[in-house]
Order: structure tokens, then C-alpha cells, then sequence
């Protein structure tokens, strides 16, 4: 079977936001584990340390992410009842989805109407089951926002994909059974390009008091997986998305391959000990199709991520069976190391596969296999004597031989449905590299919906240059440029240093004013109209263009064209004059105004090959009869005789009027293709007649616009030098610059992009560089959570009895130290009041448990 290649990963683990901080949180033995916080539930209120205590459970810890009741609700174009109604582990799904795209570097809204297929691992009700709970909170739209199957469809709707779109739930293998379904779908040409991921985020204690009733949960508060102490796991929050594509189309396409899917396998527990006991023979099964599916030896798999959560019997069990599958044929040498990221995260669930998936391309990846924590005792029911199997306690480097790394995960359902995954490490990275570009000087673009997103974006740039110095200029600017989706409010750099433009990004973020830092913003959804004027200043041209001639081929082709026409006449070289060594022939007016139109010529050309196209054009002299081969009234070889007749005319004024009559009465003129705006007053009808083109004489050539003529046009082109003779109210950009010509047409371009005009990257990179990862889009996220008014009524009277309660019950045990701690916190006291709180309270209490002995004595 085809490979299937992975090329962007997004992720939302604990205490790691991203990819690059989950691997350091491996890397370095991080772990992710914390009090159940206060804002998710008061776990003093449910909490019972006895197992099985109705109502209650026995565990204070977990693994969660922060802030998950926040969303960019205006980023992904949902109205604010829709969001409150709308599960956050949907809201997080399309985050970390979008970041998956950004970091593959694909444009979402390139992939509208592409068959793209959507599979996500979801399996927790928590927010349905806080938003049922009162059928006063029910509105239009939680249906929709507390369905699994939207989780998936939400994410297709929004991008117009038209691959398949679904939800899997699998309990905890759901999200690499969504690997294994997607790369399904790609060998089986139903999908080009597939999104795959699981989510879990834990909003009630509902499923933990369920957990701890059935004796599964960890109370020491830790995954001690593989250990003697293992007593179960923490329940984790989290989600993971990866982008796949097959090998083929990833490599054709030049995408950045992060690791390749070679086989995967499904299967079921069937009847075994109990509904949720794990099945040892199904385990190994299921591993032993995933390798024949990937077509490599059991003793090819150097590491495995299992599903491991820490229960005794069930890590022996898995252990066990990877041993009976992964020994056969392998060498005492042959090391397999057994690890699992769940001691670091807690128990993801849904996401616990991607969890691992996405720790193991890393690892791939940085060629290290991280540490395994909390390994003290090795479990009793776990051998690892005489065999080649181990678990690392440290960092270990990844070594590998004359074969490319090869890993398994796995991941086991409570119900039986398991999963495996062969993963191998990605082809080496020069497959996809071409040449190194040539210029020195860059543009980068940067793009936002907001003005504080866009300040918040530079900032991450500024952080992504210090962290990755050994990424290239080139590759962070056409990566930025050609792989991100461009927002209205925009920003442009021109830069020649990684150092520069970390000033820039300073400047931009700081309000510091710089020439080089170029802001816009798109308003409205049309482009603004563009007008080219092709000026007529020659003299202005000698040894102009040359450094264009060199570096863009789009530029050389069409100078040269011009070129081999006039070398066709008069045996001379129109490059001459653009290399300051040879300038002999500039003073000649046949030469110098044919340099003027090929280099014209050559810049319209270049704009046009990057997909920048005029709305109307106009020149002047003998810009004018460029703008008339560029609308397509006249060939290049007829307008190119007319300049020359033309300028015998100004030379000499022998007969000139007569031959130029005599050589326009030969050419064929066509109607124009874009509308031409006409000098001196003349009617645009007759510019497609040799009449017009008969009266085009030196002496007539004067700038005479009138100004209602270009009212309707935002941005005027110069292709070529400044024209300060024009009267234009928009923005007047110009192509050329004495002495800097890249600089100025990258300065021009970015006055286009920031205004919303698009650009053909694949056009303007000639080269294309090594694909890089770059900072993904910083989300502006609000608070979003249903809410209704009983509920509010509700939610203050049971405050106010739980903090009588409170209150009352420290009063009653003489706590008058924490008492004191907990009446300061409330801000309700001044300094000086706070001073004889303890008296005060301590005089309370001595007069609580006084009355409280006369009572006792009353009774007896």
C-alpha cells in the first residue's frame, strides 16, 4: 500500500499549546497534571476519599487545558448564541484544525470545494449534558452544537469541503481509528486530502464520579504506567489534528512530510473476560495486520507509544502482547523501546491516541525518544528480563541502522475496539528542496482580521526569529507570503536581514514610524480598480533595469523580444545600454526610445506574470504605444517599427511624417482588450485606427489628462519611473528607482498587497524554497457559555448557602486563621479592618464554643 504522509500537525495538550511546547514538554519530563481547578467544579464538594461512595469521587487531579470556554467567535463567522450553544470541544477542534492547515502551510479557503474529508474521535457529553439540564437553556442552536457528528461537519461546512465528514466514537481509540479511516479514504480515492483528530475536554464531574465508581481513576494522581504502584489513571483534556495526504501528492505538491502512516489496523475485543477487560489475542492481532498492512518485520519497530493508562493487569496485558508480536525475529540488539505519553498528560480519552501519534512524529522527528516518567518499581506482572524490549527513564537518542525509524501506537477502547498505527520517519527533506533565491533584498506579508491580531502576529514573529535562527530569510518570506491566508487588515516588511526584519516587526509593534514597514487594510470585497501608465522620460532610462533583467525571467524574456527585433533591423544589442560599461549608442534616439519601450514592455510583462492586471492602461509618447501593445491594439514588432519611425521623425524631421504615414498605413490594428485612457484630449474610439496613430507626433505628445478621465481608478502604475506630471488623486506607485531597482518594485508591491490586490506567488518565486513551519494565527478568544436566568437565581442562592455554610463550619472548628484568609479575600475590608479581623474572629469563636458547652451541658 501507498504510504500516507502526515505534513501538519496542530495540538492543544496540557501545559503545551502547540507542537514545539508538547515536545519540550516530553523532551524534558514535563507533566501536565494539576488540582481539579475551581472553575470546572468544587471538588471539595463532590470529593470522598472511600472508592465507591454514591454521588462522590475519590480524586482531586486531572490534566486540563486552560481558558476552554473562550472561542473566536468572529474569526470562524459564528454569531454569540450560536457559539454559547455550541459544545467548546467543537470550538476547539476548529482552532487546532486551522492550526493544522497553517502549520502544513496550506491556505484553508484553497481547499473550497476540494475533496478534503473530515474525521474526528469524540466521545464526552459534558457540555450537552450541563446544557439539557434545564430545558429553559435549550435554544435553535443546541442541536447542532452538542451533536458529535457536526464536530466534523462544522469543520466542512465552514471550508466547503466535499470529502467525507464524520464523527468517531470509539471511547479511547476513537482518534486513531480516525487515522486509520482517513488513510482509508485516501487509498481509496474518495478523499485527496484528509484532516483527522480527536478532542475531549471534561466540563462536569459527571464522568469522573462514573470513573471512580468503576474504580478506574488514579488517586495518588498520577498515570503510573508499567509501575508496581499503579492504581489507574487521570483523566485528561485535549485535542490533536493531523493532515494527510497520499506520498505521491504530498511530494508532487513540494509539501513539508512530518512522517509517513505506513499501515494501520483495526479490530475488536469480541467476548473476553468482561464488556470493558482488555483481550491480550486481540491485542496482538490487531498489531500483527497493522504491520502486514504496513508490509515490515515485527523486529523493524524500534519504539512503541502504547495505550498504557496505568492499571496493573491492564499494562501487563498490553506489555504482553506486544512482546508476543514485536520479538519474533528480532535480535538481542535490537532494542524496542516501550513508552507512553500518558504519565505526562493524563488519560486524553477520545484524543489519547493523537496525544501519542503526535509525541511519536516528533520524536521522529528530533531523532530522540523521550523520557518515560514515574517509573520507579517495574510492575510485577511485567518481565522485561532477557529480552530486548525497554522502557526509557531518560532521554534516549533514536539511533537507527541501514533502516529508516519505524514506531507503533496503539490505542484500546473500554468497549474492545482497538487500534495500531506503524508510523516511519519522513524521507529525507532534500526530495523537496529547489534552488536558494538569488535576491537579497525580500517582502513578507503579514495578515490579520483585527488590528491587535496583527500586532499580536508580528510579536509571534519577533519570538519565532530568536527560537529558530537557523531558518533562512528566503524561507520565512515565501513561506509566509505563499503559504497563509491573507486577511484584510495586512502588513508588509521589506527587508534584507533576518536582524532587520526583527526591527521592523519591533517598529510595527511599538508604533515606531519606518519607511520599510508598509500597512493597508482591504475594505469592501472588490479589488481596487488599477490603473498602468507607461511615462515617457527616456533619458530617465539608460542602465535602468538591468539588475531586473538579471534575476526575473518574466522581465528578460519580454526585453528580449524587444531585442531580437531591433537587433533584426540595425544589428545592434538593446542590452548594451542597460550595462553601465557599454553606453555608446545611448545618445541615439532610434536606441534610446526602444530601450524605453522594451523596458516598459518588460515591466508590464513582469506585473502581468505575477498575476497584477490593469483595469485601463494610458502613456505618454512613447509609453503610449507600449500601452497600446499591452490593451492588444498593436503587435509587438508594429509598435516597435512605430517607435523607430517615430524617432527618425524627432531626430532628423526629413520626410519623417510621410514614412511614419506610410508605415502606419501597413499595420492592422485590433479593438482593444482593456480600455485605454487617451492623451491630449483625443477620442478613445479612434485609437484603434491609423488615424490616431498618423497624428502621434513628438510635438503633440504633452500630458494632457482630463482628471474626470481617471476618477474612477484607486492605484495608478508607473511602469516605469515616477510620474509627478500626472494629476492623480489615489495612490501613485512607481516600477523604477536609480539605483534600487528590486526595492522599489517590492515597495510597489507591497502598496498593492496591503490594498488588496493578488498577487500569483507561484509567478513571483521563480525558486522554491524549503518548506518551513511558521507561527500559527493568534486567535482573539472571548468568554462564550449558556446561560439562563433561573440558572442565575440559582447559581447566587446556592453561593451565598455554600458560604454561610462555610463560614459557619470554620467559626464552628475555631478556624480562625483561615477564616481570616478567606474574609481578606473577599476585598470587602480595609487595611485597617483586616488588622483586628483576628481578634474580632478569635472573641467569635471563643463565644461560639461557650455557647455551644452550655448547650451540652443543658442536655445532659
Amino acid at each position: 500500500m501507498e504510504p500516507i504522509a502526515v505534513i501538519g500537525i496542530g495540538c492543544r495538550f496540557p501545559k503545551a499549546a502547540n507542537p514545539q511546547s508538547f515536545w519540550q514538554l516530553l523532551r524534558h519530563g514535563g507533566e501536565g497534571v494539576v488540582p481539579i481547578p475551581r472553575e470546572r467544579w468544587d471538588v471539595d464538594t463532590y470529593y470522598n476519599p472511600n472508592p465507591g461512595t454514591p454521588g462522590k469521587m475519590n480524586v482531586r487531579w486531572g490534566a486540563f487545558l486552560d481558558n476552554v470556554d473562550k472561542f473566536d467567535a468572529d474569526f470562524f463567522g459564528m454569531s454569540p448564541e450560536e457559539v454559547e450553544h455550541t459544545d467548546p470541544q467543537q470550538r476547539l477542534f476548529l482552532e487546532v484544525a486551522w492550526e493544522a492547515l497553517e502549520n502544513a502551510g496550506i491556505v484553508p479557503n484553497c481547499l473550497a470545494g476540494s475533496q478534503t474529508g473530515v474525521f474526528t474521535g469524540i466521545c464526552t457529553i459534558d457540555y450537552h449534558r450541563l446544557l439539557y439540564k434545564n430545558f429553559d437553556s435549550i435554544g435553535p442552536y443546541s442541536s447542532t452544537g452538542t451533536t458529535f457528528c457536526i464536530t466534523a461537519n462544522r469543520l466542512s461546512y465552514l471550508l466547503d469541503l466535499r470529502g467525507p465528514s464524520m464523527a468517531v466514537d470509539t471511547a479511547c481509540s476513537s482518534s486513531l481509528v480516525t487515522i486509520h479511516l482517513a488513510c482509508q479514504s485516501l487509498r481509496n480515492g474518495e478523499s485527496n486530502m484528509c484532516l483527522a483528530g480527536g478532542v475531549n475536554l471534561i466540563l462536569s464531574p459527571d464522568s469522573t464520579i462514573s470513573s471512580s465508581q468503576t474504580r478506574m481513576l488514579s488517586t495518588q494522581g498520577r498515570c503510573n504506567t508499567f509501575d508496581a504502584k499503579a492504581d489507574g489513571y487521570v483523566r485528561g483534556e485535549g485535542c490533536g489534528v493531523v493532515v494527510l495526504k497520499r506520498l505521491s501528492d504530498a511530494i508532487e505538491n513540494g509539501d513539508n512530510i512530518l512522517a509517513l502512516v505506513r499501515g494501520s489496523a483495526v479490530n475488536q475485543d469480541g467476548l473476553s473476560n468482561s464488556l470493558t477487560a482488555p483481550n491480550g489475542l486481540a491485542q496482538q492481532a490487531v498489531i500483527r495486520q497493522a504491520l502486514a498492512n504496513a508490509g515490515v518485520q515485527p523486529a523493524d519497530i524500534s519504539y512503541v507509544n502504547t495505550h498504557a493508562v496505568g492499571t496493573s493487569i491492564g499494562d501487563a496485558i498490553e506489555f504482553k502482547a506486544l512482546k508476543a508480536v514485536l520479538n519474533r525475529g528480532r535480535e538481542a540488539n535490537q532494542t524496542c523501546w516501550v513508552g507512553s505519553v500518558k504519565p505526562n498528560i493524563g488519560h486524553l480519552e477520545a484524543a489519547s491516541g493523537m496525544s501519542a501519534l503526535i509525541g511519536v512524529i516528533l520524536s521522529l522527528q528530533n531523532q530522540e525518544i523521550p523520557p518515560h516518567l514515574h517509573l520507579e518499581e517495574l510492575n510485577p506482572y511485567v518481565s522485561l528480563e532477557n529480552t530486548p524490549f525497554a522502557i526509557p527513564t531518560k532521554l534516549q537518542k533514536w539511533c537507527r541502522g541501514d533502516k529508516s525509524r519505524l514506531a507503533g501506537v496503539s490505542a484500546f477502547g473500554f468497549g474492545g475496539t482497538n487500534a495500531h498505527i506503524v508510523i516511519e520517519e519522513a524521507p529525507k527533506s532534500g526530495l523537496f528542496k529547489k534552488d536558494q533565491p538569488t535576491d537579497k533584498l525580500h517582502c513578507m506579508i503579514l495578515s490579520a482580521k483585527t488590528d491587535s491580531a496583527l500586532k499580536q502576529l508580528a510579536q509571534r514573529y519577533a519570538g519565532y526569529l530568536e527560537s529558530q535562527p537557523k531558518v533562512s530569510l528566503a524561507s520565512i518570506c515565501f513561506n509566509a507570503n505563499t503559504r497563509r491566508t491573507f486577511f484584510k487588515k495586512r502588513l508588509c516588511l521589506i527587508v534584507n536581514s533576518k536582524q532587520q526584519l526583527q526591527q521592523h516587526l519591533s517598529s510595527f509593534v511599538n508604533q515606531i514610524e519606518d519607511s520599510e514597514v508598509i500597512k493597508g487594510e482591504v475594505k469592501g470585497r472588490k479589488k481596487p480598480k488599477l490603473l498602468f501608465v507607461f511615462p515617457s522620460e527616456e533619458f530617465q532610462y539608460m542602465r535602468m533595469g538591468y539588475q531586473l533583467y538579471q534575476t526575473q525571467s518574466a522581465f528578460r524574456s519580454a526585453f528580449d523580444e524587444c531585442g531580437e527585433i531591433y537587433q533584426s533591423r540595425f544589428k545592434e544589442s538593446l542590452i548594451k545600454v542597460l550595462d553601465s560599461s557599454k553606453d555608446e549608442l545611448e545618445n541615439r534616439a532610434d536606441y534610446s526610445d526602444c530601450v524605453l519601450f522594451a523596458v516598459e514592455y518588460a515591466l508590464a510583462k513582469l506585473w502581468l506574470s505575477w498575476g497584477i492586471k490593469p483595469k485601463a492602461v494610458m502613456g505618454f509618447g512613447v509609453g503610449e504605444y507600449v500601452a497600446a501593445k499591452i490593451a492588444g491594439i498593436l503587435k509587438l514588432e508594429d509598435a516597435l517599427k512605430l517607435v523607430i519611425e517615430r524617432s527618425r521623425l524627432l531626430e532628423t524631421g526629413v520626410n519623417s511624417e510621410e514614412i511614419l504615414s506610410q508605415e502606419v498605413d501597413k499595420i492592422s490594428f485590433s479593438q482593444p482588450k482593456i480600455p485605454v485612457i487617451v492623451n491630449n484630449n483625443r477620442k478613445f474610439q479612434e485609437i484603434a485606427t491609423a488615424k490616431y496613430w498618423k497624428n502621434h507626433l513628438p510635438a503633440k505628445d504633452k500630458m494632457a489628462v482630463e482628471s474626470d478621465a481617471l476618477a474612477n481608478y484607486h492605484i495608478c502604475l508607473s511602469v516605469g519611473v515616477e510620474t509627478t506630471a500626472l494629476k492623480f488623486d489615489g495612490i501613485h506607485l512607481s516600477s523604477l528607482c536609480q539605483g534600487n531597482e528590486w526595492g522599489q518594485i517590492l515597495r510597489s508591491l507591497g502598496e498593492l498587497i496591503v490594498r488588496g490586490t493578488m498577487i500569483n506567488w507561484n509567478e513571483f518565486y521563480q525558486n522554491y524554497y524549503s518548506p518551513v513551519q511558521l507561527p500559527t494565527y493568534p486567535f482573539e478568544r472571548q468568554r462564550y457559555w449558556f446561560k439562563t436566568a433561573k440558572d442565575t437565581s440559582e447559581d447566587a442562592t446556592d453561593l451565598q448557602e455554600k458560604t454561610q455554610e462555610k463560614l459557619f463550619s470554620l467559626l464552628h472548628q475555631s478556624e480562625v486563621k483561615h477564616l481570616t484568609e478567606l474574609l481578606e479575600n473577599t476585598g470587602a475590608f480595609s487595611p485597617e479592618q483586616i488588622k483586628i479581623l483576628p481578634q474580632i474572629l478569635e472573641t467569635l469563636a471563643k463565644n461560639h464554643q461557650a455557647e455551644i458547652s452550655t448547650v451540652k451541658n443543658l442536655v445532659k
